[in-house]
């Protein structure tokens, strides 16, 4: 096996065994590779269909099995009322894969979030405030969308009423 062959297997490893997100500095450190390296790396085996997830806290190896539950929600508030609207789904139970926006030009666009619990959106949210970076709600007018997971029917059930009842969900 060839010395990058290797360094992929060995990051796959990581990654499999990895219970939270691995950063592409840690990875690097680990490897005795540069973090360029690492991204190259990633780049290769998500071309042989390797399933690596980048999010704001680092690559996660995840699979394609459907979740155990699963929804889209279609919301809308202000960026004001982001940080309430996520953690309205974490304190229910339910875990914030993505965020995504339809765009009339693009079409879809999403963002990996991956946020599980308050700590998750408390540090997305400190991101959203110490960057010039802006969420993606803006581009479309306020509406996006959520999928979240959760281990029952009962927890999204339980999710979609709280957020009924704050105003932020729309009846598509």
């Amino acid at each position: 096996m060839q010395e990058g062959e290797a360094r992929r297997q060995q990051l796959l490893d990581i990654l499999t065994k990895s219970d939270r997100p691995m950063s592409g500095n840690s990875l690097a450190r680990i490897l005795g590779v540069s973090r360029q390296v690492i991204v190259q790396d990633i780049a290769l085996l998500r071309a042989v269909n390797q399933n690596i997830l980048a999010t704001t806290k680092g690559y996660i190896l995840y699979n394609n099995k459907p979740a155990i539950c699963h929804r889209t929600y279609c919301v809308n508030h202000t960026d004001e009322a982001i940080e309430d609207e996520l953690n309205t789904i974490v304190d229910q139970g339910g875990k914030v894969m993505d965020v995504i926006i339809e765009h009339e030009i693009y079409g879809q666009i999403s963002g990996n979030l991956i946020l599980e619990n308050r700590s998750d959106v408390a540090n997305f949210c400190r991101l959203l405030k110490n960057t010039r970076a802006k969420p993606l709600n803006i581009i479309a007018g306020g509406i996006h969308y959520h999928t979240v997971e959760a281990r029952s029917e009962v927890i999204l059930d339980n999710i979609e009423r709280a957020l009924k009842e704050k105003g932020y969900l729309v009846s598509v």
